[in-house]
């Protein structure tokens, strides 16, 4: 999963993608380098200037009809909290709406119900979009987790969103300081455990910049560490900047774990079984709904 920012103020690339022209150019660059998904955002996620519904769908509905246009098989993600951007960008041609906020807007999950879309069910600590947390506590932040996220993927099947487009997403960062953040990626396992796919967005954060003491536009070596230890977990959708050096650490993680599985099978006993068993699918729920399948059909491509 790609990020495709429409926003003058992102943490990461600061404004380079906000115009249609570059945004597009991104998308495209990013579906040539092997993305499944592009996650079009048209607000910062971070506290900063107030951007209102109308200005968030002039951000990302025009983006969508675009990308929809030029990319047809592309599965178009949409980052927001919002209801009303939720119908906008379903109207446009979007798969997926990528809630961070976990639930904010209730509504939005009926949205996502009504125009057959899949649906990000995700953990922010009871935060308001686009605030900070001030000393998260939790006597176990994955226990707190895992039943936030579960309940919210539960209420979205009664509201009708199909169960096949559901995927959860801890949301490392939003309502946890970073030990927290931590604590989720080594006991990603957990999650996988419940049968919804799991999303990780953790790409270049704040958690990965404060364990290592680094800033922003170095925290790719973090990143890809991270995102491995998630896949070793069974995490199935990762969104990431560099798709090209995500693409390659992931279908390095996905041999490692195939030797493994089929040293296993080979030595017999009751450790092939553990190793041959579902911790890794990410259940049977489906993959979100979505048209790619997010897998690793490797790279082979040029770095950018």
């Amino acid at each position: 999963m790609a990020v495709i920012n429409r926003t003058p103020d992102s943490f990461f690339d600061h404004g380079t993608t906000y115009e249609l022209g570059a945004a597009l150019a991104a998308a495209g660059r990013a579906v040539a380098d092997g993305a499944d998904i592009l996650d079009i955002g048209g607000v910062r996620a971070g506290p900063g200037e107030y951007v209102s519904t109308a200005e968030e769908i002039r951000r990302v509905a025009g983006l969508v009809v675009a990308v929809r246009a030029q990319h047809p098989d592309v599965v178009i993600s949409v980052d927001t909290w919002r209801a009303e951007v939720g119908r906008a960008v379903a109207r446009a041609g979007a798969d997926l709406l990528n809630d961070a906020w976990g639930g904010a807007d209730p509504a939005l999950a009926r949205v996502a119900a009504s125009y057959r879309l899949g649906l990000v069910c995700s953990h922010a600590g009871g935060l308001a979009p686009r605030t900070r947390p001030h000393r998260p506590a939790y006597a176990d932040v994955v226990a707190e987790v895992r039943g936030y996220v579960t309940a919210e993927a539960e209420r979205a099947v009664a509201a009708g969103v199909r169960p096949d487009g559901i995927v959860i997403d801890p949301a490392h960062d939003f309502g946890k300081n970073t030990w927290q953040s931590l604590q989720l990626t080594r006991r990603t396992g957990d999650l996988v455990a419940t049968g919804w796919p799991v999303l990780v967005a953790v790409s270049n954060k704040d958690f990965v910049g404060e364990t290592l003491d680094l800033p922003v536009q170095e925290r790719a070596e973090g990143t890809l560490a991270v995102l491995a230890v998630c896949a070793w977990e069974g995490a199935r959708l990762f969104r990431v900047h560099d798709v090209p050096a995500a693409r390659d650490g992931l279908a390095a993680v996905a041999a490692l774990r195939a030797s493994e599985e089929v040293a296993a099978l080979r030595s017999g006993g009751a450790g092939a079984a553990a190793a041959a068993g579902t911790r890794g699918s990410g259940g049977t729920r489906g993959s979100g709904g979505t048209r790619g399948s997010g897998g690793t059909r490797g790279s082979g491509r040029p770095r950018r």
